[in-house]
């Protein structure tokens, strides 16, 4: 098993404001884990007794809604902090994790992190940064939902993905997801992205090839999510 200390992800996390000491204190009592796609790392409403950090991999956070559509709230890529709030509040987890890939992630238990919290003063304020933030995109992605077109929030959505995954070798945005999972994450239909994605591919704003996605003209997406 790795040390904190020696891991770059931790470069990414609120981690990066322990002390060596303290790192090599949350290295002996931590877990490594993997998961396989489609893999529940934790499922809503579930109690957890600690932290999850993702090492390597990708992984969407669901809700399940009335109507048992599950919709996708966020994705989880590497260097990402999975059921702090959770842990904080002391109460269940409102969200499920699901992995798209294979995911290796560092379960650190509840007690390293309320200890870290009470001793160190920059990582109390760097968990409680991470919080606002987090509060701040739901604000935006409820905004958009509320305000923008099924093509505007697809075309946002698009171009978050670029800027969070990037690209693979041949240009394509390197996550791979179903269409039913980008409809999820825009809050439409299937059918409704389908027919969204196909209007940008016969545009030509876009390439599909299977699962595989390519933003041919980025400042045009750019102009159609952007709109408010």
């Amino acid at each position: 098993m790795g040390s904190c200390k020696k891991c770059i992800v931790k470069e990414f996390t609120a981690f990066q404001t322990l002390s060596s000491v303290e790192l090599e204190e949350v290295s002996h009592h931590k877990n490594e884990m993997c998961f396989k796609r489609g893999d529940v790392i934790f499922r809503e409403g579930s109690i957890l007794n600690g932290v999850f950090c993702v090492k390597r991999g990708k992984c969407k956070l669901t809700k399940l809604s009335p109507n048992g559509k599950n919709q996708i709230v966020k994705f989880i890529k590497d260097g990402d902090m999975l059921g702090h709030r959770s842990v904080l509040s002391e109460e269940p987890v409102n969200l499920s994790v699901v992995a798209l890939e294979e995911v290796r992630v560092c379960f650190i238990p509840k007690s390293d992190v309320v200890k870290s919290i009470h001793a160190n003063k920059h990582f109390s304020k760097s968990m409680f940064k991470l919080i606002c933030h987090e509060l701040k995109d739901v604000h935006s992605k409820l905004t958009n939902m509320a305000q923008k077109t099924v093509r505007e929030r697809l075309a946002d959505t698009l171009l978050f993905l670029d800027e969070t995954f990037g690209e693979d070798a041949q240009g394509y945005l390197n996550i791979r997801l179903s269409r039913e999972e980008i409809a999820n994450a825009i809050g439409t239909s299937t059918e409704s992205a389908i027919r969204s994605l196909s209007e940008m591919n016969k545009e030509q704003l876009v390439s599909l090839f299977g699962k595989k996605i390519k933003l041919l003209k980025k400042k045009r997406l750019k102009t159609i999510g952007l709109r408010f």
